[in-house]
């Protein structure tokens, strides 16, 4: 029930997005939006475009005096680069000829967007698959996090692994560590390594993947359903982070522990209390059961690649020439796990924000509350 469409290029003017489905009366703030702009451009082994960009959200629709209508709200990013690139990316025709693109880079959306499209110029598919489109995500989720918020829902991350480094994470988090940290990990012997792993790369030209772990807390049984295989939690959860530009895998609770392990040792066994209500004993399954949230933690995690533009470029092939050649280098990072989480955190927090929408029903904040508040009440 809560869609969202995002437009604009890497080095184009601005950034769009819309976010519909929100209901009216959401007080919407610009500060905390900006506040996870800035999360994602940080991260240990980011690159210069960093330097650049002050990313800023401007809301140009659906929001009155600080509150949501129940339309669509817009919202806008500015792109300080452009002025840059003013001439290759004018949206208008300038009679100038920019120097095409055509060295693909291996890994990169590049050569199966040339083909798909029957561009002669990689120029056309890289601004547009180039993961700066997840400034628009991060601006969309962070007013999803403000919804979920109002029921007590809160969507964190940290990063459990950057290459072969594997973060040492207990039971509790210490998110404030977790935000102090230059590599967004809670484990300080970790980050050590991991820094000095993304060194490395960054001396080899090299890139470095790794996995965040997204955690939302407060939220209630009964979101999602297993109805239908395409409105499963579970199933949206795995899409929406999938989406992410090199995320290559998802795990869900401790799924992939979970495939070598007797069904004993992996399964959460269930407990009634008054204070509490139905729990349980341990959260291997990740908060979701059959497709529903059991009311336990959400906790899913996504599997980066390393990225694609290397600075010491592997042999391509040239599509106007065929022949094999260096790929072509474009400004960019080192390790962008670190700012992946953050991106995790909003494409999670929208998708939940669409399923308690879905299960709460009401045109307005108000009628939000009291129909989860009567929900709540009637499985005590």
């Amino acid at each position: 029930m809560i869609r969202y469409l995002t437009a604009g290029e890497s080095h184009g003017p601005r950034l769009t997005v819309i976010v519909d489905g929100l209901p009216a009366g959401l007080r919407l703030r610009r500060a905390p939006i900006d506040a996870d702009l800035r999360r994602r451009q940080g991260g240990y082994g980011r690159g210069g475009r960093q330097q650049i960009e002050r990313d800023q959200v401007e809301f140009t629709g659906g929001v009155r005096l600080g509150r949501t209508l129940g339309s669509p709200v817009a919202m806008q990013v500015l792109n300080r680069d452009f002025e840059n690139w003013e001439k290759t990316m004018s949206p208008e025709p300038t009679g100038f000829a920019p120097t095409r693109v055509t060295r693909v880079r291996p890994g990169h959306a590049d050569l199966a967007g040339a083909l798909k499209y029957g561009f002669d110029d990689v120029r056309n598919v890289l601004e547009r698959a180039s993961a700066r489109e997840t400034t628009s995500r991060v601006a969309a989720g962070a007013v999803a996090k403000q919804l979920l918020g109002e029921f007590g829902i809160e969507v964190r991350s940290f990063v459990s692994r950057v290459g072969k480094v594997v973060a040492e994470v207990g039971d509790k988090v210490d998110w404030d560590a977790v935000e102090a940290s230059p590599v967004r990990t809670p484990d300080p012997a970790a980050e050590k390594r991991m820094i000095r792993a993304v060194d490395r790369a960054r001396a080899a030209g090299d890139t470095l993947g790794g996995v965040f772990t997204v955690v939302a807390t407060g939220v209630p049984p009964g979101l999602g359903t297993y109805a239908q295989w395409d409105e499963r939690l579970d199933g949206l959860l795995g899409q929406a982070l999938l989406a992410i530009p090199a995320v290559k895998g998802v795990e869900i609770g401790a799924g992939i522990a979970a495939a070598g392990l007797p069904g004993s040792e992996v399964h959460d066994q269930p407990r009634y209390s008054r204070e509490r209500g139905f729990y349980h004993l341990t959260n291997r399954q990740g908060g979701l059961t059959g497709g529903v949230t059991d009311g336990m933690p959400v906790v899913v995690s996504g599997y980066l690649k390393p990225i694609s533009t290397l600075r010491r470029p592997l042999t391509s092939v040239d599509i106007a020439t065929r022949k094999e050649i260096q790929a072509h280098y474009e400004r960019s990072d080192i390790c962008v796990v670190p700012a992946a989480g953050v991106i995790g955190e909003a494409v999670v927090a929208l998708v939940l924000a669409g399923a308690l929408r879905r299960k709460t029903g009401g045109d307005s904040l108000r009628e939000m509350k009291r129909n989860l508040a009567g929900y709540l009440r009637s499985i005590r």
